[in-house]
């Protein structure tokens, strides 16, 4: 009888249904000859949880497998064939997919957290040297040359919820602008995104934003916030403030200007300089706020966690469409990762899973524990008839 290989259990969470109904939307397979996106997400996500480091790699270690290729619905590879496919086809396809999972894990998520606490940042994706410079040149900043990958998570559970990739010399606020914001969440971001306007429509969503004001924002104060005994030392000063010019530059309107702000000073011991909080919430407490805006940090280490644990700095291809199908292929693998140890009721870390994954993708947990049981009865009744020491 046929048992699923870990890879099996870990494709489950991912619907090839909606993955084939994306393909069929972009005509991806219309030019395939016999190397579907199917076969090339599958390789991919082989070489995100295998580590794989190059091509001839990849190629060598998934045709090694080639037993487990019927059921995995693929086949053999060409490494030539898989290059060439990571340079013509269209990325829309991972990334949709991507949004899939993650729309997924939104519905997960939900199912066991009440109040979303949304964190949003970006990354730069450094890429200098020959084939990349054609197409990174013309759009770098000074500090990077290649891309910028934009995230929104979840807080709690730091989950990835949505992700784009613009090149670098996009502001991180014109991708903030683009997200449908959520009635009654809590935004948290830093002064990347740095919008009266846009902070404007977060409240008008009844929703709570958390961030830095700069150092030169013009305020005036309404009145001031009585602070805890206890938290005194730590909470420097709490106000109601408001904005002093309704044209803050140019002819541009601040139509947060007659709306009253919360201004809380925060001092950390691991800065030099006091944290100054901004919020449109009257509710929580100064000391609460301030540990809200310290789970931003959660997206700092999930970047840290990517960039540390999948293969998103070395890439199988130079292209534009390579790079990018590569970054979505390590998204994605992450997901299913994550919903593999959820779906097992595994107590381990994910990069303990991965691990785990990694050196035994193609076993069958079901035979292995079967084969485990049967060594350990023979040895009972061996050591019951005197036949092994005890």
């Amino acid at each position: 009888m046929y048992r699923n290989t870990r890879f099996n259990d870990l494709l489950k969470a991912l619907p090839k249904y909606s993955f084939n109904k994306i393909c069929q939307q972009h005509h991806a397979d219309k030019f395939s000859k016999g190397f579907t996106c199917w076969d090339q997400l599958l390789v991919m996500i082989y070489a995100q949880i295998h580590g794989c480091r190059s091509l001839r790699d990849l190629e060598t270690s998934f045709n090694h497998q080639s037993v487990h290729h019927y059921h995995l619905g693929t086949r053999s590879i060409k490494r030539s064939t898989l290059a060439d496919a990571n340079q013509k086809r269209n990325t829309d396809v991972f990334a949709q997919t991507c949004q899939v999972l993650m729309s997924k894990m939104s519905r997960h998520v939900r199912r066991e957290i009440k109040d979303f606490l949304y964190i949003l940042d970006s990354t730069p994706i450094p890429l200098k040297g020959q084939g990349y410079e054609h197409w990174t040149s013309q759009n770098k900043t000074y500090r990077t040359q290649g891309l910028k990958t934009h995230v929104l998570i979840e807080g709690n559970t730091c989950i990835p919820l949505k992700m784009d990739m613009t090149a670098p010399n996009v502001n991180d606020i014109e991708w903030g602008k683009t997200l449908n914001i959520e009635a009654n969440a809590t935004y948290v971001f830093d002064r990347g995104y740095y919008d009266y306007n846009w902070w404007y429509r977060i409240n008008c969503k009844k929703s709570t934003f958390v961030t830095r004001f700069k150092h030169n924002a013009g305020l005036l104060p309404i009145s001031t916030i009585d602070i805890p005994e206890e938290d005194q030392g730590i909470i420097l000063s709490d106000e109601c403030v408001r904005f002093k010019n309704k044209k803050p530059g140019g002819q541009r309107v601040n139509h947060y200007y007659d709306t009253p702000l919360r201004r809380i000073v925060v001092k950390l011991p691991s800065r030099r300089d006091p944290l100054v909080i901004a919020i449109n919430d009257f509710d929580r407490s100064a000391k609460e706020i301030s540990e809200i805006y310290r789970k931003r940090w959660g997206i700092e280490l999930f970047f840290k966690w990517i960039k540390q644990n999948l293969k998103i700095k070395q890439f199988l291809g130079r292209s534009e469409n390579a790079v990018k199908i590569q970054i979505y292929s390590a998204i994605i693998a992450y997901l299913l990762v994550y919903l593999y140890r959820a779906n097992h009721g595994l107590k381990f870390s994910i990069r303990e899973a991965l691990i785990i994954l990694k050196g035994g993708l193609f076993q069958r947990p079901e035979i292995d524990q079967h084969q485990i049981s049967a060594r350990n009865r023979r040895r009972s009744i061996n050591i019951r008839q005197g036949c092994l020491p005890i």
